[in-house]
């Protein structure tokens, strides 16, 4: 059962082989799949959004299982937001099965919060962050030098995911690879499975998922110009000693070239959504980011599901110069009730060489402490200086 998300502008697939062994349990889960009231709300707005077709949603709705009482008044609220009359329909009927269940929980009234840091930066300046960011977005890639480090990939499964939930992760195994950088490509040697040494192996002879290159293609992706991307500045916010103006941004279907496939041909699904997430820009001194995070805006009747990706950056000394390379990544996706993550660091940056006997120290393999990917709260004070 292999499934994949995959960057079409990309030269990589992020996830592949997803929780093989589970074909059966994850096909049944699939099969008799129950949502809240919530996640019904969820699924026919993103519908109406991506102006899927009537009859399509209405014929997924007829199969939804509610775990919640439907109400008339969620009904005619979808009706008003633009649910066409067969998605009505199915929904209406939704209604008359779900009456004996019990009722949705209320839903929590969210208060603003006083936003933490200095006062919001001026219009002006955040359409110039934008830009000075953008134009090294598109050049990062081209500005990587030559190196070689050390990729540590633990992988956690989820058999009972529980949707909405944190995750109850039972850690599955730890691939330790290395990673060249050469030529703007990259290539992976594995070293390492568990506390086994391998030589001439790769991942696919071990199944389960993997990562590559998320880091290199993300950024382009998102500035691109013809993503038509929208920007919107949100918060203060500081990661590890950075202060950082943290914007969502939003890549609508139409302009998106994420495609998130699953199955092997010819018999595999393949859809492009649009997707959307946070970018934390650093403040000074210059405008690069520090961290983004991606979420797939996937229709609930594709077989995967809640693909939660967050990228940290950080500056590694290579030679005798300092360069913005990645630091960590998880990524999160599900398929029925079973669940995946990975969580992948990068470490022991060295220039490149093709001297093959360059080793890596293994045992420098522990996770890293919570202070460098924990978000701290942005500092109070003025608006701070703009170059």
């Amino acid at each position: 059962m292999p499934s994949s998300f995959r960057r079409a502008a990309g030269f990589v697939c992020l996830l592949t082989a997803l929780l093989i062994g589970f074909v059966t349990s994850s096909r049944l889960a699939l099969a008799q799949q129950t949502l809240t009231v919530a996640k019904l709300e969820e699924f026919i707005k993103s519908s109406i959004q991506q102006k899927l077709n009537d009859r399509d949603v209405a014929n997924f709705a007829a199969k939804i299982k509610m775990s919640e009482r439907l109400s008339p008044k969620v009904v005619e609220d979808l009706q008003s937001a633009g649910a066409g009359p067969k998605t009505v329909a199915a929904l209406t009927l939704l209604v008359t099965q779900s009456a004996t269940l019990s009722a949705a929980p209320a839903k929590m009234v969210m208060t603003t919060q006083q936003p933490s840091g200095p006062p919001a930066p001026s219009d002006a300046d955040k359409k110039r962050i934008l830009e000075d960011t953008r134009e090294w977005a598109l050049n990062y890639v081209k500005s990587l030098p030559d190196f070689l480090c050390m990729e540590v990939t633990r992988r956690s499964v989820d058999a009972h995911f529980e949707i909405g939930s944190e995750g109850s992760w039972t850690p599955q195994d730890r691939l330790i690879e290395k990673l060249t950088y050469f030529d703007h490509k990259e290539n992976y040697e594995l070293l390492q499975h568990n506390d086994t040494a391998l030589i001439g192996k790769t991942w696919e002879t071990l199944g389960g998922s993997i990562s590559r290159g998320e880091w290199a293609t993300l950024l382009g992706d998102i500035f691109e110009p013809s993503t038509n991307t929208g920007f919107h500045w949100v918060r203060w916010g500081t990661l590890r000693g950075h202060l950082t103006d943290v914007y969502e941004y939003t890549v609508e279907q139409q302009y998106s070239q994420e495609t998130i496939g699953y199955g092997d041909p010819p018999n595999n699904q393949k859809i492009t959504a649009g997707f959307h997430g946070l970018l934390y820009v650093q403040n000074s001194p210059a405008n690069v980011v520090l961290r983004l995070t991606v979420i797939p805006d996937i229709p609930p009747s594709f077989p995967v599901q809640d693909v939660d990706q967050t990228v940290d950056y950080d500056y590694q000394d290579i030679g005798t110069e300092r360069f913005l390379l990645p630091l960590h990544s998880q990524v999160k996706m599900r398929n029925g009730h079973i669940a995946s993550m990975n969580e992948i660091e990068w470490r022991q940056y060295r220039k490149y060489s093709a001297d093959t006997s360059i080793t890596f120290d293994t045992t420098d393999d522990k996770p890293l402490p919570a202070d460098n990917t924990k978000e701290q709260s942005a500092p109070a004070g003025q608006s701070p200086a703009r170059k």
